[in-house]
């Protein structure tokens, strides 16, 4: 028998990536409805800032080129939660901004509040591979040279120097 298993033609870990998304998405929801947070309840949310779909204020991508975290507690406003997006309004250094957040430009979910957090892989858009490039020794128009049989086998002698 095998030690390994097979690959599965079955993408689970999106699936569940996916799945807990859709947590973060309800629970943002039902603070956009309420019009608050309840009780204790406060998030902190980490985001990929250069990911497909955020758009926040140039000086923020510059100070957080690769991943920021945001606090929803005591200011914030203008909360909207769409199907596969968030956005919020914040202050950074008393200059207020609108943040648009694709859910899976998240990487972390946390409410400290009641120790629940969610931890996600940044999903990253479909991208084609490269081409590579043409190797160096091949000239295009030139032929392999071909022994008599047909076949472009090389033959070495590794005789004797003499």
């Amino acid at each position: 028998m095998s030690d390994t298993l097979p690959d599965s033609l079955i993408p689970y870990d999106e699936i569940v990536q996916e799945a807990l998304r859709a947590v973060v998405g309800r629970v943002l929801g039902e603070v956009e409805r309420s019009g608050g947070l309840p009780g204790d309840h406060h998030f902190y949310i980490t985001f990929k800032t250069q990911a497909p779909g955020v758009d926040i204020p140039r000086r923020l991508v510059e100070r957080f080129p690769d991943e920021m975290t945001i606090v929803l507690q005591n200011k914030f406003w203008d909360l909207k939660v769409l199907e596969d997006h968030f956005q919020v309004s914040l202050t950074f250094n008393q200059v207020p901004a609108l943040l648009i957040i694709p859910f899976r430009a998240i990487t972390a979910f946390v409410d400290p509040a009641v120790n629940f957090a969610l931890q996600f892989q940044a999903q990253a858009p479909e991208v084609e591979p490269e081409q590579p490039e043409p190797a160096e020794n091949d000239v295009p128009g030139v032929a392999p040279k071909e022994n008599g049989d047909g076949s472009n086998v090389v033959t070495v002698d590794f005789g004797k120097r003499k």
